[in-house]
């Protein structure tokens, strides 16, 4: 199994496609040493999000690692944001640029396609049932495409991220009661900054699952991790950080749920 799902009893999903951290041994030997360090994970996600169970939510994780495949990329590696430094499906670079792979060693059209059918479709496979589960037992779904990343990376962006990005893909992903539930909900929060569709407007699987019109709503939220950990090597977890945090991340998807279920008289 590439990934694991625990189901839950509310109308939503959350999923986390980039805090994988195994990488196949036959493929280990192909990459630069740098990259076993895992530097451009989303860390320590599941951790933070520890209220999850108590919220009775869907989770969807996967096993291996961004480097192996990007879950969060459309198959056919189309560029997410034409115009600006993009990661691919098969990610052959570092977030700073440089080279992911020993030279002469990355994946070749038929490697790509091999992992894109031994470890990309199972997890969107499970995602797309999970979905249309949630949908049948409730009646809608909410799907919460959670993402840490490094607050400052100039081969992506320019100067610093603000701290809580979230995304609808300009509206179309989620209706728009539950992007503003969720800016509402961190608004206040002292020392924390925010935006709706900026620099991050939501991936592959908001874009590909966020369907209003068909009862399902996906918003992403990607988050610096200056917020709740270090932002170096050996990225550690810092609880301190964390406790200011959680509650806002906590009080961001209840909030998108309820507003969700008011969009449904539930």
């Amino acid at each position: 199994m590439s990934f694991s799902l625990h189901q839950g009893t509310v109308p939503l999903l959350v999923s986390m496609p980039h805090t994988g951290t195994g990488i196949p041994p036959e493929l280990q030997g192909g990459y630069a040493e740098r990259a076993l360090g895992l530097e451009d994970t989303d860390w320590h996600l599941h951790q933070l999000y520890d209220f999850l169970p108590e919220l009775s939510a869907s989770v969807l994780r996967p096993i291996y690692s961004r480097y192996v495949i990007d879950l969060n990329r459309p198959p056919d590696d189309a560029p997410m944001y034409p115009g600006a430094s993009n990661t691919e499906l098969c990610p052959t670079r570092f977030f700073n640029g440089d080279a992911l792979y020993r030279e002469g060693r990355a994946p070749d059209a038929a490697e790509r396609l091999r992992r894109r059918e031994t470890w990309w479709q199972p997890y969107h496979s499970a995602l797309a049932a999970e979905l249309a589960r949630i949908k049948a037992q409730h009646g809608f779904a909410l799907l919460w495409d959670a993402h840490s990343i490094c607050s400052e990376i100039p081969w992506l962006f320019e100067g610093r991220l603000p701290d809580l990005n979230i995304g609808s893909a300009n509206g179309t992903a989620a209706h728009v009661s539950i992007t503003d539930a969720a800016a509402a909900a961190c608004a206040g929060a002292p020392g924390v900054s925010s935006i709706v569709n900026g620099r991050f407007k939501g991936g592959y699987i908001t874009r590909q699952y966020g369907r209003p019109d068909q009862d399902v709503h996906a918003v992403q939220l990607e988050k610096c991790q200056s917020l709740y950990m270090q932002e170096a090597a050996p990225f550690a977890y810092d609880e301190a950080l964390a406790k200011k945090i959680r509650p806002v991340l906590k009080n961001m998807v209840t909030a998108s749920l309820a507003a969700a279920r008011a969009l449904y008289g539930r």
